[in-house]
């Protein structure tokens, strides 16, 4: 079988020039580009300096189809101590790619680290036998320590256990500008498989969630592989990071206000139903907010001031009162909360637009509830904000797709994201 074996790139190191040396120990002279077999093309070109950490590796070929690609990179900055270590050199991180189904091209899944060294070994054959093999190298651009995307603040947070409606919340530090790029680079799997896609309720958080609330007692992995990510101009991920929580059992409560009764089911089977007293109504402000809430924080004792809220001391309204056992519903001052000085539990709507309980019952539904569990409320003039708290089911599926920035959805399998999370998708 006739082989050609061509060597293109600027060796970065002896390290590096040693081991493609050893890759390509049968190497012969670079045959001229018109000799017959596989043609290989590589971009970013062998040689080039400062590539950008997004820009994707891409292996195309004339005349054949392409049967082998391989890129590593290493990270230089690891490159010295990892030598010293153990004298065998550093460790090389593999780059995937996805493969073309008529064996054309290659392109890299995901983008590149900064200030990396990175080699690309491919080989090709043609329909009479005759194999090609390319080695080229690289190097990408180094970032500086105040143009690094801090890590996010992510929940749930790793190894937490919630309810069914639990978004995906990602805090940035800095605002982000190339969102389509960072959703695509934002990974949910979930053991049973769904839908979810994300959306941006400010510039700098990322919602994921799913179409409906998740299947119970499973787990799901969310994987941030925000290395080399160009978040903004000139700002890039340096680090990849991954989440695992576990949806535990279904808890939904409902509640109609006018009735005032909130009914709590788990795993479809009624579990209490509890006497409540709600928001007044006579103005926006103490009026309960009707729609899906999903519950976010839970207090033993909280001080509740309507100033966090808009309404200042010396206001008509204003109210500051201490209360036990107090589940946030909402950002806009509403919690689920012992009231043991309203009289009017199970009978009238008093509150100031909280959901008030007996001392026993609001216990109860603190300790047996969980971050990420569904409160349905319904009766009122007040509609819940789609982004007042973690309101996020309200916006429809529909509606909810329309705002993500890829417009599509993101299956939680094994499936890739739907779009490029390069800079460069040319």
């Amino acid at each position: 079988m006739n082989r050609r074996v061509r060597f293109a790139g600027r060796l970065a190191t002896g390290t590096v020039a040693a081991a493609l040396a050893a890759t390509a120990c049968t190497a012969t002279e670079e045959e001229p580009q018109e000799a017959p077999g596989p043609r290989i093309s590589i971009t970013p070109v062998p040689g080039e300096a400062g590539v950008a950490p997004n820009t994707p590796v891409r292996v195309s070929v004339e005349h054949g189809v392409l049967t082998d690609v391989t890129v590593e990179q290493v990270d230089r900055e690891r490159w010295a101590a990892a030598e010293t270590a153990d004298g065998e050199g550093p460790v090389r991180a593999p780059v995937t790619g996805t493969l073309a189904q008529d064996g054309s091209a290659w392109v890299s899944d995901w983008n590149l680290a900064p200030d990396g060294l990175v080699a690309v070994y491919a080989t090709a054959r043609d329909a009479d036998g005759e194999r090609t093999e390319v080695v080229s190298t690289f190097d990408t651009h180094a970032v500086a320590e105040d143009a690094r995307l801090a890590e996010p603040f992510v929940l749930p947070q790793d190894g937490q256990t919630v309810g069914v409606g639990m978004p995906v919340v990602v805090t940035f530090e800095q605002p982000v500008e190339n969102r389509e790029q960072v959703e695509n680079s934002m990974h949910v799997t979930s053991e049973q498989a769904t839908e979810g896609a994300w959306n941006w309720p400010n510039e700098t958080t990322a919602v994921f969630r799913p179409q409906d609330y998740w299947e119970p007692h499973q787990q799901v992995t969310v994987d941030l592989r925000l290395t080399g990510v160009e978040a903004a101009e000139g700002v890039f991920g340096t680090a990849d990071r991954r989440i695992g929580f576990e949806v535990g059992r279904e808890l939904i409560a409902t509640m109609h206000v006018p009735e005032h009764r909130m009914h709590v089911e788990v795993d479809g089977e009624r579990v209490r139903s509890i006497p409540v007293s709600n928001g007044r109504g006579e103005r926006h402000f103490n009026t309960t907010t009707s729609g899906i809430h999903v519950l976010m924080e839970k207090y033993s004792r909280l001080v509740m001031d309507s100033a966090t809220v808009g309404i200042p001391a010396g206001s008509p309204g204003y109210y500051r009162v201490e209360a036990d056992w107090a589940v946030r519903t909402s950002n806009s001052g509403e919690f689920t909360h012992a009231a043991p000085w309203n009289g009017s539990i199970g009978y009238a709507n008093r509150s100031n637009g909280c959901t008030n309980m007996s001392v026993s019952d609001a216990r109860w539904f603190h300790d047996n509830t969980l971050m990420g569990d569904v409160l349905e409320t319904t009766g009122t003039a007040r509609e819940l904000e789609w982004d007042n708290g973690w309101g996020f089911y309200q916006r429809s599926w529909e509606q909810w797709l329309e705002h993500s920035e890829t417009g599509e959805p993101q299956a939680t399998d094994s499936a890739a994201p739907p779009g490029s999370v390069h800079g460069d998708d040319l």
